[in-house]
């Protein structure tokens, strides 16, 4: 037995895997190493990651510049207690985030992912009108939104395959309109709902741009623009959940900036590290943190994780947001070409229903039973797989995400596979 199969043997025997039926899934590919834009597989094949390995690579797998920042940071410190105590890593990291994000938003509390960070705002916003004395019990959310599988996440993620087996358990949510269908819908729906229960209303949450998992609808800044300012007039908390659309995915660094707009919590992770470690982020305006701080320690906002701004992911994140420079952009500026063009050739086919194409994000429908389960997603990630390109469509939604240091040759060749699945029988 080689040392691939004697792993992949325990991999089977002992190994859950996310996301996965596994009577009828097939066996797991084994990769061994990564670089660039592909991963190497125990045997010998070279796969295009057309999908950043769930949206989480920015500049490529194994990035010199992060993994040795990573290393050094191991040779210092690799963790401690972040209760009491602080580092290095994590304090010019918040520093350089709030540089980074829109105007106004100046407190980061560190967690582990992005369900975490989303636990997080909801958490603070639920809170921050507690402590006022006007608590606020109410979450707006988006139809077909998606913000992470933990259970406040899911509270306000849409209702469906994900979350069926634990509807008694999980929070009211009220539900506006999916602005990517009918953005008037969605700012008439805000406006009557703040005139029928704006006082109970703590937060309006959104993906800002881009509902990924729920199917990568686009949708407009100036809906954006507008849902922000009927918020800011009545004064409830608007968070804007940018975990997959910050980082340069949607072409500007954060999506807000191209509806000119600040929120008043973000969450962020995925690419916040580059892909090497987990670490998630919510960053807060001023006026929010300063309504926790009180003699009464009960006011506290209770929260943390073991691994709360780990030195090693804070390097990491330091280390890639170094690299979203004036290049990348025109690397990003690049991709979004690509996907122009060659979305506007598959647009023709019969098949192929609302393309779409924001920053470096590409995606379109493929006419089908149109649901996350629809077989048609699975079936193209077998046919790229063979030729060595991962894709992983939700259900009959096909998207590319591919890491900004992707060539325009890469990706064109990964549209010549889709192409060809398409044309086949």
């Amino acid at each position: 037995m080689t040392a691939a199969a004697s792993w992949c043997a325990l991999d089977a025997a002992h190994i859950w895997h996310p996301y996965t039926q596994h009577a009828v899934a097939p066996p797991p590919v084994p990769v061994v190493r990564a670089e660039g834009a592909y991963l190497y597989t125990a045997d010998g094949r070279r796969v295009f990651d057309a999908i950043s390995s769930w949206w989480v690579t920015l500049h490529g797998h194994a990035h010199p510049a992060i993994a040795d920042a990573i290393a050094a940071q191991a040779r210092t410190l690799e963790q401690v207690i972040f209760a009491g105590f602080t580092h290095e890593p994590a304090a010019r990291l918040a520093g350089e985030l709030v540089a980074h994000l829109p105007p106004g938003l100046t407190r980061v509390f560190y967690s582990d992912d992005g369900s975490t960070a989303v636990e997080v705002a909801i958490k603070m916003a639920l809170q921050y009108w507690h402590g006022q004395g006007t608590p606020r019990p109410l979450i707006a959310a988006l139809e077909n939104a998606y913000h992470g599988d933990t259970f406040g996440a899911m509270s306000a993620s849409a209702r469906g395959v994900f979350t069926t087996p634990f509807g008694r358990h999980l929070f009211e949510v009220a539900r506006l309109p999916d602005p990517s269908e009918e953005g008037e819908d969605t700012v008439a729906a805000l406006e009557a709902l703040l005139d029928a229960r704006g006082g109970e209303l703590a937060a309006v949450i959104v993906e800002p741009l881009l509902l990924g998992a729920g199917g990568m609808h686009v949708w407009s800044a100036d809906v954006l623009r507008r849902l922000r300012a009927l918020t800011a007039e009545a004064r409830v908390l608007l968070i804007a959940d940018e975990v997959l659309t910050g980082f340069g995915r949607t072409g500007p660094l954060f999506a807000c900036e191209r509806a000119e707009i600040a929120p008043d919590i973000v969450c962020l992770s995925k690419g916040l590290t580059g892909g090497f470690l987990p670490l998630g982020a919510t960053v807060a305006r001023e006026e929010i943190f300063r309504a926790f701080l009180s003699p009464d320690r009960r006011r506290t906002l209770f929260h943390g994780h073991s691994y709360t701004a780990n030195p090693l992911a804070c390097a990491a994140a330091r280390a890639s947001l170094a690299l979203l420079d004036d290049a990348c952009a025109a690397r990003r500026a690049a991709i979004e070409q690509v996907h122009v063009a060659r979305m506007r050739e598959l647009a023709a086919h019969p098949r192929v229903r609302n393309p779409r194409v924001l920053g470096t994000v590409a995606a379109f429908d493929l006419a089908g039973a149109g649901s996350y389960l629809d077989p048609v997603g699975p079936a193209l990630g077998a046919f790229a797989l063979q030729r060595d390109v991962l894709l992983r469509p939700l259900g009959n939604v096909v998207y590319l995400l591919p890491p900004f240091c992707a060539t325009p040759d890469e990706i064109a060749g990964v549209y010549d596979v889709i192409a060809e699945f398409v044309e086949g029988p």
